[in-house]
């Protein structure tokens, strides 16, 4: 049956642990719990003194509880470790005391403050905004600036928010070159020269800050017209394709007439120069030989002139098809030679006539001068 259930004992059966007779039911004292908890504290931390009436051993043992608390929490908080790629900043009520490096270090709370960074690690930010270009355009332009922290007490105390004057920075140095460049110099061709500059104006303004960033790189990505003016600027960039692409073509075509003309050019000059030549050394040729005649004239004029005349006459009569043979005295000896019926003969005879005629050609030139002879002779 239920303790609390009619007819039941209920006194007997209270599981509160109530009185009989009557007396006041409920739980535990709590007030008598904790009494007995500070005797036994007392007994460790009071030298085993008792508690007198007003209850202060008990209020002496709380304080060496709390004080002991205290000091772990400020111990646990005070140690700290350094890894290879941190550094730590100390200030010392409010002054730069140390910076310490990689290791198991300890500082002092509240009188000192710590400020611990990994200065080896590479941080980036991006950022986008409309620029005004030199020639009065807006184009957007989105950038990523890479940076690391090179002094961190310089980081920690120069500047209040270093990061956030760096991004300030970004801002005023993409600006500053963006508006002296063109704006297709900014969308097509002249965006790693951008980057360059920006990075360097970035630079010095965070050296004149004194804020301890080294920027590492600054990339400046695809550049665009503002969406209002996108398919005009997509004309353009077309237009500017195809442009190139007839640059090119005629590149191409010039890249193989070019060095065909100039190996023209070049026979033709060759071709002059053989020709200079060849009349130079007949010139040459045709003054020694006159030389050399006019030594032999001197020796024997009448038979170097008789020579002369045979040489002509046989150079004119090898170039003429008809000759007429008369004497000097103009008579009627004629004699015909038909010498263009011996060309056309010699042309379709084999070399052994060829050699014949050539040999009668010769014994009637022979003959011509034996009668020229005579009728000097008969003079």
């Amino acid at each position: 049956m239920a303790w609390n259930e009619p007819g039941g004992n209920s006194n007997n059966q209270d599981p509160w642990g109530g009185r009989k007779g009557g007396g006041r039911q409920g739980p535990p004292d709590l007030d008598e719990a904790f009494r007995k908890l500070q005797e036994s504290l007392n007994g460790i931390f009071g030298g085993g003194k008792k508690r007198n009436d007003n209850g202060q051993g008990g209020g002496f043992g709380l304080l060496w509880i709390g004080a002991a608390l205290l000091g772990a929490v400020w111990l646990w908080n005070a140690v700290y470790i350094v890894d290879a790629q941190e550094q730590a900043v100390i200030l010392r009520l409010g002054k730069y005391h140390d910076t310490v490096g990689q290791g198991l270090n300890i500082y002092f709370p509240p009188i000192d403050k710590k400020f611990q960074e990994n200065v080896t690690r590479e941080r980036s930010f991006s950022k986008q905004g409309q620029m005004l270009t030199e020639d009065e355009n807006i184009v957007e332009v989105p950038l990523t600036v890479q940076y690391k922290i090179s002094n961190l007490k310089d980081f920690v105390l120069n500047v209040d928010a270093p990061e956030v004057s760096l991004q300030h920075a970004t801002e005023s140095a993409l600006r500053h070159v963006a508006g002296s460049t063109s704006m297709d110099e900014v969308i097509t061709l002249g965006r790693e020269q951008m980057g360059t500059e920006v990075s360097k104006r970035l630079q010095d303004f965070l050296d004149d800050y004194g804020t301890g960033i080294t920027i590492t790189q600054v990339n400046i990505q695809r550049a665009t017209a503002p969406a209002e003016v996108k398919d005009a600027f997509d004309d353009v960039i077309r237009a500017r394709e195809d442009e190139q692409r007839e640059k090119n073509l005629a590149e191409t075509y010039a890249n193989g007439v070019v060095p065909e003309a100039r190996g023209q050019a070049q026979r033709i000059i060759e071709d002059a120069n053989g020709y200079r030549d060849e009349v130079v050394s007949r010139a040459e040729g045709e003054a020694d030989r006159f030389s050399k005649l006019l030594t032999e004239y001197r020796k024997a004029p009448e038979v170097t002139r008789q020579r002369l005349y045979l040489d002509t006459m046989q150079e004119v009569f090898g170039n003429t098809s008809k000759v007429l043979v008369t004497s000097k005295e103009g008579q009627n000896n004629l004699l015909y030679l038909p010498l263009d019926k011996m060309v056309d003969s010699r042309s379709g005879t084999s070399a052994s006539a060829t050699s014949s005629n050539s040999d009668a050609g010769s014994r009637i030139i022979k003959d011509m001068q034996q009668r020229d002879l005579r009728t000097r002779e008969s003079r």
